[in-house]
């Protein structure tokens, strides 16, 4: 019934430039410093103002385009994509961005993220004659914007972003403009730049700096960017706003170079771990951090308790991601070979390991293993985010319960399970005292916490009877019956 979870899997990254004689070189390198966020396929769409061409495939960027492919690409506006399938199977036909050509025009489609209404619309356009041409939720807007008649394609593209749903983070080019939307909630980072007189747009500010672009400002929720040769007009496609930058991002997902809402990750990551050691501290002899999104915190941590911080785990680079890995013999032979103990630091020592958050727990009790193979005296794992114990609807693989550790065990239990001498991990108030508030004017901090808290900040449309369905088994029977008040009056008016 459900898809299986392999681990934390990231989202997508998109990249878009207007303006600049080497657009499709310039998104390449962009996309580049995003391919942390999807190394399943790559695609860029170019245009010279009087046409549409583009180039897409499975694999990383580098495997995807090699020098010929790129100067095909000539014009002086693009926008690309890194993909991990959320949404949609794993195949050609899904890799963006997607390249639309119709009678009257043509744009190229990339997206960020998952729409939680994307099986009705779906059904709803088939029935109304739209024909899908992939798995990919993204296809949906292509198809609304085409039927909503207005009188430009602005007012079109306004029109279909009002009738999706969920976690969205648009690009679109035609011959004419480059077009970037966000959802209500700003789910997913979207930021602009700008190098010289050329306009850029990226999922994370870390892009910029690599295509030496400056900072411009984000893309707020619910606004619709228009990009063109007039310069940069913002506006908004709804008045219904509420701010929920994923926590995910500061977490684990964005590269610790970027900065989100004004906040950057590599300093929000080390206070969750000062905050960890605060609320958490074990005595010890050394700290040190899983790479690579663990190090900041693990830094955090390290400070704050007056220890020392080593470099107690080594990656290696060239290793693929274990949550691909198709059984979980190979996923924990996977972690073998992509880490290894630096036994002259562990050895004899009280060890503190700070991850950023347990999944599905093989990873970590892989490194307790490794730990004590190397003869540390005690492993001590803290995890600087809460237990993930929800679903996520809004662009993370994440879509049951099953396979989550933290939701079918309790936190001693699952010391036992990997082997700790002792687990802890920070509160729900740390983490947002630690990342701090991207939106001070809510009361939340504008933060989505719905993998912790089970607060879903919008409605889950299709979605709903499968996260029903999810928390069935939950040990705590009041959780169902709160959920299903507190949403009560909106069942009434989505069903």
């Amino acid at each position: 019934m459900f898809n299986e979870i392999k681990s934390l899997n990231e989202e997508c990254g998109l990249f878009g430039i207007w303006n600049n004689p080497l657009a499709a070189d310039i998104t390449y390198y962009g996309l580049h410093s995003l391919q942390h966020r999807g190394q399943e396929g790559a695609g860029i769409v170019a245009t010279d103002g009087k046409s549409l061409k583009g180039h897409r495939g499975l694999g990383l960027l580098a495997e995807v385009f090699s020098a010929n492919e790129l100067q095909e690409l000539t014009g002086k506006a693009a926008i690309g994509h890194v993909r991990y399938a959320t949404s949609g199977n794993k195949d050609l036909a899904n890799v963006q961005p997607f390249l639309f050509h119709f009678q009257e025009d043509s744009f190229g489609l990339a997206h960020n993220g998952n729409l939680t209404n994307a099986r009705s619309l779906r059904k709803e356009l088939e029935e109304g004659g739209a024909i899908f041409q992939t798995s990919s939720d993204t296809e949906a807007l292509a198809h609304l914007l085409k039927r909503a008649g207005k009188e430009s394609f602005v007012e079109n593209l306004r029109c279909a972003l009002q009738q999706v749903k969920g976690g969205f983070a648009y690009l679109l080019l035609t011959e004419d403009a480059l077009y970037a939307a966000l959802d209500p909630n700003g789910f997913r980072p979207l930021s602009i730049g700008k190098i010289n007189d050329s306009y850029v747009v990226a999922s994370e500010t870390c892009a910029f700096d690599t295509v030496g672009a400056e900072f411009i400002q984000d893309v707020q929720p619910g606004e619709l960017v228009v990009i063109n040769d007039q310069g940069l007009h913002i506006s908004r496609f709804t008045e219904e706003i509420r701010p929920a930058i994923c926590s995910m991002e500061y977490i684990y997902f964005a590269r610790p170079d970027s900065d989100i809402a004004g906040i950057n990750v590599h300093s929000a990551r080390k206070r969750c771990g000062k905050k960890l050691a605060q609320e958490a501290f074990v005595e010890a002899d050394v700290v040190t951090g899983v790479p690579d999104s663990s190090i900041s915190a693990a830094i955090g941590y390290a400070e704050e308790a007056g220890l020392p911080y080593e470099l107690g785990l080594i990656k290696n680079r060239y290793v693929a991601r274990t949550f691909i890995q198709p059984s979980q013999e190979l996923r924990e032979q996977g972690v073998r070979m992509k880490l290894s103990a630096v036994r002259g630091v562990v050895e004899g020592k009280r060890v503190v390991i700070i991850d950023d958050s347990i999944v599905r727990g093989t990873t970590v009790k892989r490194i307790v293993q490794l730990l004590r193979e190397a003869n540390a005296k005690e492993v001590h794992v803290r995890v600087a985010s809460p237990p993930l114990i929800y679903p996520c609807y809004y662009g993370i693989d994440i879509r049951t319960r099953e396979e989550l550790i933290g939701a079918n065990y309790s936190i001693d239990q699952i010391c036992q399970l990997i082997g700790a001498d002792s687990l802890a991990y920070l509160s729900v108030d740390g983490l947002v005292e630690g990342i701090g508030k991207p939106y001070p004017q809510y009361e939340d901090g504008g933060l989505c916490l719905s993998y912790f808290t089970g607060d879903y900040p919008t409605p889950l449309y299709d979605y709903e009877e499968e996260y029903l369905a999810s928390i069935q088994g939950a040990e705590n029977v009041a959780e169902l019956t709160q959920y299903i008040m507190a949403h009560k009056d909106e069942q009434e008016v989505t069903s």
